[in-house]
C-alpha cells in the first residue's frame, strides 16, 4: 500500500479520530517493536495513536509511550499470560493498555459460537470468548478490540451478533473491527451495539468497485450526519 509515514500525513490531513498501527508479523517472527519506526509514527501522527506487535513486557510499553504514542496493544502476549495487562496499567495507566481479540466462527458440523486466534490466525485458543472478555478487563485492559477475521477485508458489513455479544459484558470501552465497506455499515454497528468504536482499513485505503489505493476518511460533516441518523433511528 506504500509508505506508513505517508499514509499517517494523509490521515493527518483527513482529520482522522485515531489510528493504530499494528506489525502483524512481530509475534510471529517474536521481534521486538520497531521502536525507530514508532518514534518516526509518533512525530508525525496530530492524532491519538495506538500502537501493537511484539509487546510482551511492561517495560517495552513504558517505552513506547515515552516516544510519543497514547496507547499500546497486545493480544497473543495477554492471552499467554493476563497479569501481562496488569502490569502495563501499572506502568503506563490503565487507559493506555488494548487488548486486542481476533475473533472468528468455530467450524464443524456440532461447531458453535466463536473462537479466538492468534499469530496472524494461525493458532485457535480454546477459550470461551466472553469468559476472556471478562478475564482480560478484570485484568486490566482499559480497552478492547474485536477483530472479526471473517469479515476482515471483506466490506460486508460487520459481524453484528459478535459485537452484541460482546458488547453486553464489556465495561470498558469497546471498538470493533472487520467488514466495515460503507458509512452506512458502521451506522448498523452503532445502531446495534449503541456507543462503541467503530474501526475499519479497508473502507479507509481502498476506493470504487475495482479496490483502488487511495486513502479516504468521512469528513466532519459526514460523520455528524450519520450519528444523527443513528439517534434518530433511521
Amino acid at each position: 500500500m506504500g509508505d506508513p509515514i505517508n499514509a499517517v500525513k494523509i490521515f493527518n490531513e483527513k482529520e482522522s479520530d485515531e489510528l493504530m498501527v499494528l506489525d502483524i508479523d512481530a509475534t510471529v517472527d517474536q521481534a521486538e517493536p520497531n521502536y525507530a519506526l514508532i518514534a518516526k509514527l509518533a512525530a508525525e501522527c496530530r492524532m491519538p495513536l495506538c500502537y501493537g506487535g511484539g509487546i510482551t513486557t511492561p517495560e517495552q510499553a513504558a517505552h513506547i509511550i515515552g516516544l510519543g504514542v497514547e496507547k499500546v496493544s497486545v493480544s497473543a502476549a495477554a492471552l499467554a499470560r493476563p497479569a501481562l495487562l496488569t502490569e502495563m496499567a501499572a506502568a503506563i495507566g490503565r487507559q493506555s493498555v488494548v487488548a486486542v481479540l481476533d475473533v472468528r466462527k468455530k467450524t464443524g458440523l456440532f461447531s458453535k459460537g466463536y473462537e479466538v486466534c492468534t499469530h496472524n490466525a494461525k493458532q485457535a485458543h480454546k477459550i470461551d470468548l466472553i469468559e476472556l472478555v471478562q478475564q482480560l478487563q478484570a485484568a486490566g485492559a482499559g480497552e478492547i478490540v474485536i477483530n472479526s477475521i471473517d469479515r476482515d477485508g471483506e466490506m460486508q458489513g460487520y459481524d453484528l451478533d459478535l459485537a452484541r455479544q460482546v458488547r453486553s459484558v464489556v465495561k470498558v470501552p469497546l471498538t470493533v473491527l472487520g467488514g466495515a465497506g460503507s458509512l452506512a455499515h458502521i451506522g448498523e454497528l452503532l445502531k446495534t451495539c449503541g456507543v462503541v468504536g467503530t474501526a475499519a482499513g479497508s473502507l479507509f485505503v481502498f476506493k470504487g468497485p475495482y479496490r483502488a489505493v487511495l486513502i479516504n476518511y468521512p469528513t466532519a460533516v459526514q460523520k455528524d450526519e450519520l450519528c444523527r441518523a443513528v439517534l434518530a433511528g433511521t
